[in-house]
């Protein structure tokens, strides 16, 4: 479903200011001390509101696709190869805007704002690699998990996942990402052959700069990405990096599945700033592409323009709350924090009296993996975890073309 004519341009790039600012450093290091003391899944303790940040983590599934012609570019490569390696390359480009702080400044990242169930961002991207469209939707709230599906009709390409996350404290806040992606593509040389499929783990975080009051994220240790077309990606993540010592440092390589040393593609760099790509193993091979993070252009997301969003649209719904939070009004901010909160609880409390399950309006839950899926998660040591995160979660395109506001008619995230 694609958002009203009526749009503006926006998406997920609102300011989220410093570090924690001077009056707030007694309550932050009153907060460190209760993480550091918390037996068991730190998402489940309230923030203070200080360091919440603009941005509902439903709108972080934006950050997959700000380079929709980078997006796309796999679609149009006939070698399977060199398409794996452009898959490899768009991953690489999504982390930066997913996992960098959103102001470009270390120390200075916010929380997200925990979607509440049935959250839904929408929009849709326009540009010379033809129209992108975005459905996200919290689709659990115990555990919280965020499904979402990026699709580019044109050229044929699609992708699809959901994560939760489960977070942890030992000397630093530890985030263990629960989920996948898959990404999907028709061969352009064969258009009746079977769509390609691709599965992209996902990496884990830990938080840097706490003690200072200036966080910043790093990832740790690696991610796959395994093609059913016999390919296998692996991007290994260092904070200082052990080549070039510099933060947020990663090298990758690309290799037929079951030949780790047989590598096609290297990739090093630093995932917010730049890379390049090469051919072959080591420094030493011939250079392919330089990517820079920092100067790739962005398509700005286009989304409804508030007076049409729907009550249960993430920046509708959470419209007082980031109000309060950019004039520093933590009072206000807490109030209409906990209005969506309460009602919310109430929701829960009456579905559950009724024997009824929340609708979701655009993904539908399985208890277990696919058989393919099986097959391409074998080679990386990954499980499904479906018990983790409420179920296996696949976009329902039949769910998708009768989707229609208003959404949940009659009902408010509010009350």
């Amino acid at each position: 479903m694609s958002p009203s004519l009526n749009t503006v341009s926006s998406g997920p790039t609102k300011d989220e200011g410093g570090g924690v600012a001077p009056q707030n450093k007694g309550s932050w290091s009153s907060f460190l001390k209760s993480i550091a003391s918390f037996n068991g899944d730190l998402s489940s303790m309230t923030a203070p509101p200080f360091i919440l940040g603009t941005l509902s983590l439903t709108e972080f599934s934006a950050y997959w696709t700000q380079h929709p012609s980078v997006f796309v570019a796999p679609a149009a490569e006939k070698d399977p190869a060199k398409r794996a390696m452009l898959v490899l390359k768009w991953f690489l480009s999504t982390l930066k805007p997913s996992y960098s702080t959103r102001n470009d400044k270390y120390g200075s990242e916010k929380k997200p704002l925990n979607p509440f169930l049935g959250e839904l961002f929408l929009g849709k991207w326009e540009d010379e690699a033809g129209t992108t469209e975005l459905v996200s939707e919290q689709v659990s709230h115990h555990p919280p998990v965020t499904a979402y599906c990026i699709q580019n009709p044109k050229h044929g390409i699609k992708l699809e996942g959901y994560n939760g996350q489960k977070a942890s404290f030992s000397r630093t806040i530890h985030i263990k990402q629960i989920g996948h992606a898959l990404l999907t593509l028709t061969p352009p040389d064969n258009p009746s052959a079977p769509a390609e499929t691709y599965l992209i783990t996902l990496p884990n975080i830990h938080i840097e700069g706490l003690i200072y009051g200036k966080p910043f994220v790093e990832l740790n240790s690696c991610t796959y990405i395994s093609s059913s077309t016999g390919y296998t990606g692996k991007i290994d993540y260092s904070g200082k990096g052990w080549v070039s010592g510099k933060k947020n440092s990663f090298t990758a390589t690309l290799y037929p599945t079951g030949k780790e040393k047989d590598i096609l593609y290297t990739v090093d760099g630093q995932w917010p700033e730049a890379f390049t790509i090469r051919e072959g193993s080591g420094k030493h091979g011939t250079v392919i592409d330089n990517y820079n993070s920092r100067s790739a252009p962005i398509t700005p997301l286009i989304v409804p323009a508030l007076e049409q969003q729907d009550p249960w649209e993430a920046n509708k719904a959470w419209e007082k709350v980031i109000t309060a939070i950019t004039k520093g009004d933590m009072d206000t901010t807490n109030a209409e924090k906990s209005k969506i909160e309460n009602a919310q609880r109430e929701y829960r409390r009456k579905e559950q009296s009724e024997g009824r399950e929340w609708e979701r309006k655009f993904f539908t839950r399985s208890d277990k993996a696919e058989d393919w899926w099986e097959s391409l998660a074998k080679g990386m040591g990954e499980r499904i975890e479906a018990e983790k995160t409420g179920g296996v979660w696949r976009f329902d395109k039949a769910k998708a073309e009768t989707a229609r506001r208003p959404f949940h008619e009659g009902l408010s995230p509010t009350g």
